[in-house]
């Protein structure tokens, strides 16, 4: 399947500004199932400098300043990307709970070692007792390990409401455990949280989804603005892909922009300003439609403004 994206982040500010220096994690990366055809960077006004690179995680990140006044920034970028349906892969490698503990600890490979850097607290997602409590009894010793995850991301999303309103990106996971609501940068968040705390290596990824489904097929939560879900390392196996908002394993509908250990690392845009005033307003609008034999099927374009932004 091959998706065009675009997503434009237009800043307004209440007074000029006279510099800008910005980073952006939105230029989608490829893996085994996804392969970048192109995508490109605009950026108003031009930018005095530009650098694209890629972090220690393997994202594209692009860095560029603005060095005259100005009262309105718009970044906006368009990719093309082809995605592979993913298999289903819930039987996973067999392996027990006790089994990818024991692994992970041990560090016997190169992909044991960088895996379990996903293991600890990082800045947004602290490892605790009451999160471990959530679902210690999914990952009793003996249960297939895989198995148990789809069992966490599915309790996720039936027990958790959906709530746009709800949160922001300061939002602690305390607050989101006991409220049970929020969004897909939330309870991706906290199942990542759920996993690390329970001894297990999980990370944050970024990204999109098809923003109008083909016929007859459901609109998936969070798809009007940039996604997130989370993956779980399988020692001796891969990274398994799972999405709380809607209950599923990603499979060709979900586009990667990036992972890191949480939203702080693959945040869409961030920067600082040198002036600006104590107003803005930070307008998003994200278009992904799905290209079959070069006509677009599913075009859709939503805009919202937001003071604290946040995905999904």
């Amino acid at each position: 399947m091959r998706y065009r994206i675009s997503h434009t982040t237009v800043y307004e500010y209440s007074d000029q500004v006279s510099q800008g220096y910005s980073v952006a994690y939105l230029v989608p990366r490829d893996t085994p199932e996804q392969k970048v055809l192109r995508s490109e960077l605009k950026v108003s006004p031009l930018p005095a400098t530009q650098l694209k690179q890629f972090d220690y995680f393997g994202n594209t990140v692009c860095s560029f300043s603005v060095e005259k006044p100005h009262k309105k920034l718009e970044v906006r970028v368009d990719s093309e990307v082809e995605v592979a349906p993913s298999e289903n892969r819930l039987l996973g490698s067999g392996m027990t709970c006790a089994d990818v503990r024991q692994a992970i600890a041990g560090c016997a490979t190169a992909a044991d070692i960088q895996a379990s850097e996903f293991c600890f607290s990082s800045p947004m997602i602290g490892r605790s007792n009451d999160l471990a409590d959530f679902a210690s009894a999914l990952f009793s010793d003996e249960r297939e390990f895989v198995t148990a995850v789809n069992e966490l991301n599915n309790r996720i999303f039936e027990e958790f409401q959906y709530d746009p309103g709800f949160t922001t990106v300061a939002t602690p996971l305390d607050e989101v455990l006991l409220n049970k609501r929020g969004v897909c940068q939330d309870f991706a968040h906290f199942a990542i949280g759920v996993l690390r705390s329970l001894g297990f290596a999980a990370r944050y990824v970024s990204g999109y989804l098809e923003t109008l489904p083909p016929p007859g097929q459901q609109k998936l939560k969070g798809a009007d603005a940039s996604h997130a879900w989370f993956a779980v390392y399988v020692p001796g196996d891969d990274w398994y892909d799972f999405d709380p908002t809607n209950g599923a394993m990603p499979s060709g509908q979900h586009i990667t922009t990036a992972w890191g250990r949480d939203y702080s690392d693959v945040t869409p845009l961030k920067g600082v300003v040198f002036g600006g005033g104590a107003d803005q307003i930070l307008s998003v609008a994200v278009d992904v439609e799905r290209v079959n034999e070069g006509s677009a099927q599913g075009q859709i374009q939503t805009q919202t403004q937001i003071q604290n932004p946040s995905q999904g």
